[in-house]
């Protein structure tokens, strides 16, 4: 059964169902018809018996018969259909008056209804074949049970047109989807005109559709993105060695490849853990271990990484992973460290239900056009792909904080979190800003 076709199976089920109303139907039909030929054929026989007992006539026609019987039985007169028959037992006249069925003698078709009524010492009584009724209640079985079979074929058919039809649009976006690849983006699923349940589901359909092709495209550009970034320090790796291994170099040349190849290393190492943040942000697995954090002991922590003193800053707190928290707030000083100018500062500012952690340096910081791109993977502000960074700083921040369920900003030389605060930020104030380091060069942030 579950092998079939799905119209197939709509089919049998509407069939099925409306076998069982037919039926139901039939069988009401066939009661109550039934019923009222008993009721017919009871009100004709009281009427006769009360005729004969007020005139004693004893007649019968066709199928119509009629008795007079003394109280012992003995027949006193009756029609010519039932003379010499013994209809009746002493119990059935013990019991009048009352309808008794007999099961019928050879003059008569069928069996023999008859009416039993006392009257002035004898016994009236008036019966007839039910023979006719019966021929009627076999023709109505025959009728019915023709109609309902033709009306049962013709629902079958009717719902199996129906069901076709209304799965016309399924078989569509069915073939359309097996002819969808990745070789050919951008084809959609067939939405029916209908904008019933079937138009909802090609369009949702065709919504997760956007989203795979959008995210297949992401996976896409990130591998060949990552192929790039990994190809230039592995080909200067290679190169340092292939120098390392000519004869003829002095130790101090030795050295010199051996200390270059140890930076490409540990630029690949880099690399491959912010990759997998990346990867991790992607699969939604980026493991936090969250925490209750004061801010002024975040930022004090990661300042003295960078070799300074951290000031008072004031009494906010935070919900979140410290460790990832001081990986953001360090590339982003290291960006800045690296790439602003002047004087580095790390500050933290209290807003409506939030807490944002600022990096600022004195510098002209991100061109206005490459603001709204700068959290995006591999993005540079000089478009370059130099050896200083593969453009996964910034993404990375803006990973973490997402993943806090707060944001990343950039505005000039001005770049933040923005964290859900823990506790009520509108009576806090403001922390007084950190100086973390100063920078003369005047190199693009990145």
């Amino acid at each position: 059964m579950s092998r079939l076709p799905l119209r197939l199976r709509l089919t049998l089920a509407f069939g099925l169902a409306m076998a069982v109303v037919l039926a139901a139907t039939g069988l009401v039909v066939y009661g109550i018809f039934r019923s009222d030929l008993n009721q017919t054929i009871d009100n004709s026989l009281r009427a006769r018996a009360s005729e004969l007992a007020s005139s004693r006539a004893v007649t019968g026609t066709g199928e119509d018969f009629a008795l007079v019987l003394g109280t012992n039985g003995a027949v006193l007169a009756s029609s010519p259909q039932v003379r010499g028959e013994r209809l009746l037992t002493p119990s059935d006249i013990a019991r009048a008056p009352a309808f008794v069925e007999h099961p019928g003698i050879p003059r008569l078709d069928g069996r023999l209804r008859m009416r039993v009524l006392p009257v002035g010492g004898v016994v009236v009584v008036a019966g007839t074949s039910l023979g006719e009724r019966d021929d009627s209640l076999r023709t109505l079985a025959l009728l019915l049970a023709g109609g309902m079979a033709v009306a049962l074929l013709l629902a079958c058919l009717a719902g199996y047109g129906v069901a076709t039809g209304a799965l016309r649009p399924v078989e569509a976006m069915r073939r359309r989807a097996a002819a969808i690849s990745g070789a050919r983006a951008g084809e959609r699923l067939p939405v029916p005109e209908s904008a019933d349940e079937l138009a909802r589901l090609g369009e949702t359909l065709n919504e997760m559709l956007d989203r795979l092709e959008a995210a297949l495209a992401r996976e896409r550009t990130f591998v060949a993105d990552a192929s790039h970034e990994l190809r230039s320090p592995l080909a200067v790796l290679r190169t340092e060695i292939d120098l390392a291994l000519r004869r003829g170099r002095s130790p101090e040349e030795l050295r010199a490849a051996l200390e270059s190849a140890g930076e490409e290393t540990d630029r690949l190492v880099r690399l491959a853990e912010d990759l997998l943040v990346i990867a991790r942000a992607d699969d939604g697995r980026l493991p936090l271990r969250a925490e209750d954090i004061e801010v002024a002991d975040l930022l004090s922590t990661v300042a003295a990484r960078f070799g300074v003193q951290a000031e008072e800053a004031g009494s906010l707190r935070i919900h979140a992973d410290r460790a990832r928290l001081e990986q953001a707030l360090g590339n982003l000083l290291d960006n800045a460290k690296r790439h602003g100018r002047g004087e580095v500062r790390l500050s933290a500012i209290a807003r409506a239900g939030v807490v944002e952690l600022h990096v600022t340096d004195e510098g002209e910081g991100l061109p206005p056009e490459f603001a709204p791109v700068a959290f995006q993977r591999f993005t540079r502000a000089d478009g370059a792909r130099s050896r200083g960074g593969a453009g996964l700083g910034l993404a990375i921040v803006a990973t973490i904080a997402a993943s806090h369920g707060g944001s990343a900003h950039a505005e000039g030389a001005d770049v933040w979190i923005q964290l859900p605060a823990l506790n009520d930020t509108s009576t806090l104030r403001s922390s007084p800003p950190l100086t973390v380091c100063s920078s003369t060069v005047p190199t693009p942030r990145r």
